[in-house]
């Protein structure tokens, strides 16, 4: 079926059963939960931290909801993913409130932790999109394979998978919030050069340089999409991991030069409202390693809005920056899809055509060890990187060299 509202309200602001979500998804409530502290502690965070850090975290904020809704929106032929419904999703049901959250959550979280490397300004970018990813490699992993949300079965543009998540989500975390990052320091180096970075200038400078970076995050993140992923995969058929660990090499090169530059040691002590981010961080990665431990994927299901359903054979055409035209089926099609992380088992009969608002069910782990592992190694890089950033980066008292006795 699909679904219609009676107003425009009804269409703004969705609002479900959370005891109904929570029989059919706990594993999601929980998810939403971490990411509505996340978005709080951040905020609170950047409000004892003071100067620009406020305006950053708004930063975030608008830079997501252009992201997230720009293509849904101006250019609906690139629409690719649909978020599982939550106790209150905005705009027809696409954008969940958790989502919002997630922004601060991941660039907030790497921009500060980077912010105490005193990398050179040529670095900072890079490493902030690259830490990004390090905050969003388990939830991609997690959350898809428990059915938060659903890919488009045969864009080209996310076919290449891993773990079934599109190498291109690492690609557009990467990319996008560097862009995002370069934006909100750059622009505001135009209107006050000689206040230092993270301290707040004039008001009418903060929010130009906040406009100007939500308004051209997005557009930079997709503009670094040019150079490698599109011409590689779209003219050469290159595999998108591939594309993606060559940007993942390039921002190396720029982070690991910053890293051995002459750089000021962070004279920064970590304070009680660092030690509070640091926790939340820790609750993040061991929510989705406890996830794929203790929960089973084939029990959840989710029902709301997902990939139209149509005849099989019907084509759409995509034209790349390059003007190659690439082709997808215009619906999805139940029973010829390549999606194993959904099926339909927990429901009597498959979607019609027509269908958008319909009942997908996740499906068993066909290794759990598998996910585990993947999910453990991951959890000690970020406990490694994250310790590094924190601990390993100033604050401390320096010890003077001893000097050598003369005979």
């Amino acid at each position: 079926m699909a679904i219609k509202y009676d107003t425009w309200l009804d269409w703004l602001v969705r609002v479900n059963d959370v005891k109904q979500l929570w029989a059919a998804q706990p594993t999601y409530i929980l998810s939403q939960s971490v990411y509505l502290l996340a978005g709080l502690v951040t905020l609170i965070h950047a409000f004892r931290k003071g100067g620009r850090w406020p305006y950053f975290w708004l930063g975030t904020i608008l830079h997501g909801l252009f992201t997230d809704n720009f293509w849904a929106v101006a250019l609906p032929e690139y629409d690719n993913f649909w978020h599982s419904q939550t106790p209150i999703i905005f705009l027809g049901a696409r954008l969940p409130l958790h989502i919002i959250l997630l922004y601060p959550a991941f660039i907030y979280h790497a921009a500060y932790a980077v912010s105490r490397l005193n990398l050179p300004k040529y670095a900072e970018p890079f490493a902030v999109g690259l830490v990004t990813v390090l905050v969003d490699i388990p939830y991609d992993i997690t959350a898809v394979k428990f059915v938060h949300w659903t890919w488009h079965d045969t864009d080209p543009n996310i076919y290449d998978r891993h773990y079934w998540v599109p190498w291109n989500s690492y690609y557009f975390h990467a990319s996008f919030a560097a862009s995002f990052f370069f934006f909100f320091n750059v622009s505001r180096s135009w209107f006050a050069p000689k206040v230092a970075q993270w301290e707040a200038a004039d008001k009418k400078s903060e929010w130009k340089s906040l406009v100007i970076s939500s308004l051209l995050g997005m557009p930079g993140g997709v503009l670094l999409f040019i150079p490698i992923y599109h011409p590689l995969h779209d003219i050469y058929k290159i595999h998108s991991e591939v594309t993606f660990f060559l940007l993942f090499s390039i921002f190396s090169i720029f982070i690991l030069s910053g890293l051995l530059s002459n750089r000021e040691k962070s004279s920064k002590k970590l304070t009680a409202i660092d030690y509070v981010l640091i926790l939340q961080l820790a609750v993040h990665y061991l929510l989705y390693l406890c996830i794929v431990i203790f929960f089973n994927p084939e029990q959840e299901w989710s029902l709301g809005l997902h990939e139209p359903v149509g005849p099989c054979n019907e084509v759409a055409t995509l034209t790349t920056p390059f003007g190659q035209v690439l082709e997808k089926r215009k619906y999805f099609c139940p029973t010829d899809y390549n999606e194993d992380y959904i099926d339909f088992h927990c429901v009597k009969q498959l979607p019609q055509n027509g269908a958008t608002w319909y009942t997908v069910c996740g499906t068993p782990f066909e290794n759990r060890a598998e996910y585990i592992t993947v999910l453990s190694t991951i959890l000690v890089v970020a406990s490694g990187v994250f310790y590094g950033l924190y601990f390993k980066t100033g604050g401390g008292v320096e010890v003077p060299p001893k000097k050598l006795k003369k005979k």
